[in-house]
């Protein structure tokens, strides 16, 4: 039995239990927590909703109603970095990761806020360092697909 395991969930069961939930997961209701990441979509989404989540409600309702709380009405509307900043950490962590289809959505709403094609670019060059090059090159093909599909229908969404 592995119980490294077993400590990382008692450690956050003791956590939760000592007051180390965010407070906004602890003060506000579950409506106002949705209704606060749906602000943050369409904030990023040109006043949107995401597809993919809303595709992901039509078969998986507990996980697109728990992304839409906790992560994006707890943790992306938390205060202490801008969007622009925000994206850019979530393209390279989603690219190291390998998870492009993720990073796609988020470079999408980059540029939509402003970040330019060339500052993405940079990001992915980035991420040849502690991610590596098939990473990279995987994210880049990506990255590409949906410059390309910008440039020829400008209004579309990734």
């Amino acid at each position: 039995m592995d119980f490294r395991f077993h400590r990382s969930y008692i450690a956050i069961a003791v956590a939760s239990l000592l007051g180390a939930v965010p407070q906004t997961a602890k003060s506000q209701t579950l409506e106002e927590r949705l209704q606060r990441g749906d602000a943050v979509v369409r904030s990023l989404n040109n006043g949107a909703p995401q597809p993919a989540l809303e595709r992901m409600r039509q078969e998986f309702p507990f996980l697109a109603g728990a992304t839409q709380g906790y992560a994006l009405g707890d943790v992306w509307s938390r205060p202490g970095l801008d969007n622009r900043t925000r994206q850019l950490a979530a393209v390279a962590v989603f690219a190291a990761m390998g998870e492009t289809a993720f990073m796609r959505i988020h470079a999408g709403y980059a540029l939509n806020i402003g970040v330019s094609e060339e500052e993405l670019k940079e990001v992915i060059y980035m991420v040849t360092v502690p991610a590596g090059f098939p990473h990279a090159i995987a994210a880049s093909q990506a990255l590409s697909e949906l410059f390309t599909e910008r440039r020829a229908a400008p209004g579309k969404q990734p």
